[in-house]
């Protein structure tokens, strides 16, 4: 599969690009975020939801674990996971997302080697930090999302 990088100056970009990125996702997509703390994973998220045009505000949900964001349209919900405080693929299945799978988008943070169990192949953006003195980030994903 072939991967893009996008530099991303601001947090703002980091939602334009969710926005373009919510454009090539559909029901039963499963998204996985990686990347180190800080890294803009959530701000990509919000960006995702107003390009899906959900409701509710986008918080990371590393306390709840999951939050499901319904259609403000026809469009699809969106289920945004964070399993940094999961401790393996038992725990993630354990979250009963299954019923909302086919009909969601489903973006999980931290989620790499991990969601695999929610059915469809998931695809995997990378975002990190391009220097430490700068707000800069790096955003590798597949080529067919940009």
């Amino acid at each position: 599969m072939s991967r893009t990088e996008v530099d991303v100056e601001t947090a703002q970009d980091m939602r334009d690009l969710g926005r373009r990125l919510a454009a090539h996702l559909r029901g039963g997509d499963v998204v996985v975020l990686t990347g180190p703390l800080g890294a803009g994973k959530t701000t990509l998220v919000q960006g995702v939801a107003a390009g899906l045009g959900v409701t509710g505000a986008v918080t990371s949900p590393t306390f709840v674990l999951a939050r499901v964001h319904p259609s403000a349209a026809d469009g699809p919900d969106l289920v945004h996971v964070d399993a940094y405080r999961l401790h393996g693929r038992l725990e993630l299945d354990d979250l009963d997302l299954g019923a909302s799978l086919a009909t969601s988008v489903v973006v999980v943070e931290w989620g790499e080697g991990l969601a695999d169990v929610l059915g469809s192949p998931p695809q995997v953006v990378r975002l990190d930090r391009v220097d430490p003195d700068s707000d800069r980030r790096r955003v590798t994903l597949p080529s067919h999302l940009v």
